[in-house]
C-alpha cells in the first residue's frame, strides 16, 4: 500500500485547508484510514481516523469542531478538512492506515502499519 498526501500549505489564523490523502496498491475496503501531525520537537500526535463506513469516525478533542475528516471509498482517499485554522496547528500532518475496518486501536500510531510522505501545514499568527 502506498499513501500519497497533499493540500499542505503556509496560511494564515482562521483560514481553512482540506488535504488529502489517496492510497494506491490495493482496494483500502477493510482498512481504517487516520491522519497524525507532529510539530517540531513534538511526538507524533492523533488528528482522526476513518474506518470503511461512516459509522467509524474519530476526532481528536484538540481539533473537534474545526476539523472533519471524510472519506471517498471510490476514490481510496481520505479527507480532512480543516477550518478556523491556529499557529498550534503547525505540523507536519501525515495519513496513515492499518487493516482493521473499524479502527480500533484509532490513537495507537503504532498500529497503523502503512504512512504516507507527511505534508507540512503552517499557519502564520
Amino acid at each position: 500500500v502506498q499513501l500519497q498526501a497533499s493540500g499542505g500549505g503556509l496560511v494564515q489564523t482562521g483560514d481553512s485547508l482540506r488535504l488529502s490523502c489517496t492510497a494506491s496498491g490495493r482496494t483500502m475496503s477493510t482498512y481504517c484510514m487516520g491522519w497524525f501531525r507532529q510539530a517540531p520537537g513534538k511526538g507524533r500526535e492523533f488528528v482522526a481516523a476513518h474506518g470503511w463506513s461512516g459509522t467509524n469516525t474519530y476526532i481528536a478533542e484538540s481539533v473537534k469542531g474545526r476539523f472533519t475528516i471524510s472519506r471517498l471509498n471510490a476514490k481510496n482517499t481520505v479527507y480532512l478538512q480543516m477550518n478556523n485554522l491556529k499557529p498550534e496547528d503547525t505540523a507536519l500532518y501525515y495519513c496513515a492506515t492499518y487493516p482493521v475496518v473499524t479502527c480500533s486501536a484509532y490513537r495507537d500510531f503504532r498500529r497503523y502499519a502503512y504512512w504516507g510522505q507527511g505534508t507540512q501545514v503552517t499557519v502564520s499568527s
